[in-house]
């Protein structure tokens, strides 16, 4: 695969070409992952849960990102590697420049934050200094303690309205991508329509720019897989035949389905 950057993002919104993103943590899984063709690849605080066995992603620090990042970077064929920042790595400007400068060295393409236009200033110091940033909207893992859990954001107007206002803000700060997690599919559509960057969703239904998935959970490893999340091991049998077939069917448009989506 030709290496992707966030210019090629930016064609497939613009030609209307949806994409794929998978989390991945290690060096064979991110080769696996670019050689089936998805084109981004996330070193996720999911970590904190799927590999180190919390209940969350709160106690992930900002050197277990960069570690991982480093080893998905040696595996990559290609994709643009996205690594997340972690709780509390950004509080202030200068805490999140630090922080996102041991990512971006440790093999990081690109960062992502959780948050809305409180982080505007701080997107706008990282782009400038040559960071790209993607946001996080919706549903934000992060915070889950501030929003008793982990519930479907934007139902209300007013939080549905507070969303679209976030991301717009995001987007004019300099950030390039945006994710939407957990948000009706009917706002995800609105917001996909009025933002001019990539808009990669995750429960947030079909009409984004693209989709994402946590890599146990495409794979059939979470024993309590959430309502967004399909199985792509059942039916195909091998790792690289289920990335495959998640690929193609992002690129599809065949997943998510109704199943998949929050009305």
């Amino acid at each position: 695969m030709k290496s992707i950057t966030v210019n090629t993002l930016l064609s497939y919104k613009s030609e209307g070409k949806k994409f794929s993103c998978l989390t991945a943590y290690d060096a064979t899984f991110a080769r696996l992952i670019s050689l089936a063709g998805v084109e981004t690849i996330l070193v996720g605080d999911s970590l904190g849960m799927v590999l180190q066995g919390h209940d969350s992603t709160l106690p992930v620090s900002s050197n277990d990102i960069a570690y991982h990042t480093a080893a998905v970077s040696k595996g990559n064929q290609g994709s643009l590697i996205i690594a997340d920042m972690p709780f509390m790595s950004y509080a202030e400007t200068n805490q999140a420049l630090l922080n996102a400068r041991q990512l971006m060295q440790a093999g990081a393409h690109m960062i992502k934050m959780e948050g809305g236009e409180w982080l505007a200033e701080t997107i706008n110091k990282l782009v400038r200094c040559g960071i790209p940033v993607c946001g996080h909207l919706g549903l934000t893992p992060q915070s889950v303690n501030t929003l008793g859990g982990y519930k479907v954001q934007g139902r209300a107007a007013q939080s549905a309205q507070q969303i679209e206002k976030d991301a717009l803000v995001l987007q004019n700060a300099g950030a390039q991508l945006l994710v939407l997690e957990c948000v009706p599919r009917q706002l995800a559509k609105t917001i996909t329509e009025n933002v001019d960057i990539p808009v990669i969703g995750i429960g947030a239904g079909p009409d984004t720019n693209a989709q994402v998935l946590v890599l146990h959970d495409m794979l059939g490893l979470n024993p309590k897989p959430a309502r967004f999340v399909k199985d792509f091991m059942a039916e195909n049998h091998s790792i690289p035949k289920a990335l495959q077939a998640y690929s193609d069917e992002v690129q599809q448009g065949v997943f998510p389905g109704d199943a998949h989506c929050f009305e």
